[in-house]
């Protein structure tokens, strides 16, 4: 999770009080906010049509939403990377269940050298006629390893797959266009690059999508339901575009106040400037990293923001000395996993570069 902004936690504070007085709570304020928050995020991800934007809980309830709306034959198959994400693995091991279909992970290749390069080469392989869906991050969540999303939109594209990205390791640090790759869904949790609250997540769903059917069958996802007075004259259609597939209770008032504060302050630095900043600050660490004692992907395959250090010895010792020391990193796998963000200075990259030459 990133830590939390200032603004971010006042605006959660300024909608939990808005309960503490709920006769003051008008209709019109299930939706004011949250057509903010989707017209905020549309402007992170570039795309003119916030109507496409949908709010739910988590990464997996908006997976599900695309899941629900995929029909497959016994010869498809679904290809997702190996050691994905759980939220993005899940549903497609139902889905390919349910239709006796085939779910390909593509193994990350056990080598040292070239990883990322032979890893995307596999999946691009691995794309064929009958390939239904591919469903992947933009960068892994374990180590960061980047993919080439442009060649696999392409690929997927020329053999008629659908393409969904979990944003979640990405979307507010890596500069992303919507428009430019044009994924059939793009799902992103709150809680980490948007730095908001736990419990939201921002989806957006393409045009394959418009006429399906969501998970949950609620109030706020039926045509007019802005119409307080008329909600039980009970409504056959569904809102338009993507609103179908927005959770109950989406108005909650407290993490949409949150989110819109986090991502008006990203949009207001830019998501190019925080990249660009992170890169700066990590550029001296890869190039003073000792490569005969840990090994980092090579730069073409990796990114600023998330990356992964692999000790080739003395893990336990790395670990310790790093808790003693107040550096705050996560194993995963067999990789130290670092996440530095605009929060972060050059310093806190040396420090954690000491500490690693003191421990091997």
């Amino acid at each position: 999770m990133s830590p939390m902004l200032k603004k971010v936690e006042k605006a959660g504070i300024k909608g939990l009080k808005m309960k503490r007085k709920p006769y003051n709570i008008m209709p019109e304020d299930f939706y004011k906010d949250v057509s903010e928050l989707k017209r905020l995020f549309s402007l992170l991800i570039n795309t003119k049509d916030s109507e496409r934007i949908t709010l739910s809980p988590s990464v997996s309830y908006g997976i599900a939403n695309v899941a629900n709306n995929i029909f497959l034959k016994s010869t498809d198959n679904i290809i997702i990377t190996e050691g994905q994400f759980p939220s993005n693995v899940y549903p497609w091991v139902s889905l390919a269940k349910k239709y006796n279909s085939k779910l390909i992970f593509v193994k990350k290749p056990n080598i040292n050298s070239n990883q990322g390069e032979l890893w995307n080469k596999n999946i691009l392989e691995a794309i064929n006629k009958n390939t239904r869906v591919v469903s992947i991050g933009l960068h892994h969540w374990a180590e960061g390893t980047k993919f080439d999303i442009e060649s696999i939109r392409e690929k997927t594209k020329s053999v008629g797959s659908l393409l969904i990205i979990d944003g979640t390791q990405s979307i507010g640090v890596v500069p992303f266009d919507v428009s430019l790759i044009k994924p059939d869904a793009l799902i992103c949790a709150g809680y980490k690059w948007l730095m908001g609250p736990y419990g939201i997540t921002l989806s957006y769903y393409g045009e394959f999508f418009d006429n399906g059917f969501p998970i949950e069958e609620s109030w706020v996802n039926r045509k007019n339901s802005a119409d307080f007075s008329g909600l039980i004259n009970y409504q056959e259609e569904y809102e338009g575009v993507s609103n179908r597939y927005s959770v109950g209770q989406q108005s909650n008032f407290i993490n949409v106040s949150m989110m819109a504060a986090a991502i008006k302050q990203i949009n207001n630095w830019g998501v190019e400037n925080i990249y660009n900043y992170i890169n700066s600050i990590t550029n001296d660490f890869f190039n003073l990293v000792n490569r005969s004692n840990f090994w980092v992907e090579k730069k073409e395959y990796r990114s600023a923001h998330l990356f992964g250090i692999k000790p080739k010895k003395n893990h336990q010792k790395i670990l310790k000395n790093l808790k003693e020391k107040n550096i705050y990193v996560s194993l995963r796998g067999d990789s130290i996993r670092v996440s530095p963000s605009v929060y972060n200075k050059k310093e806190d990259l040396m420090r954690l570069l000491r500490c690693l030459n003191e421990s091997v």
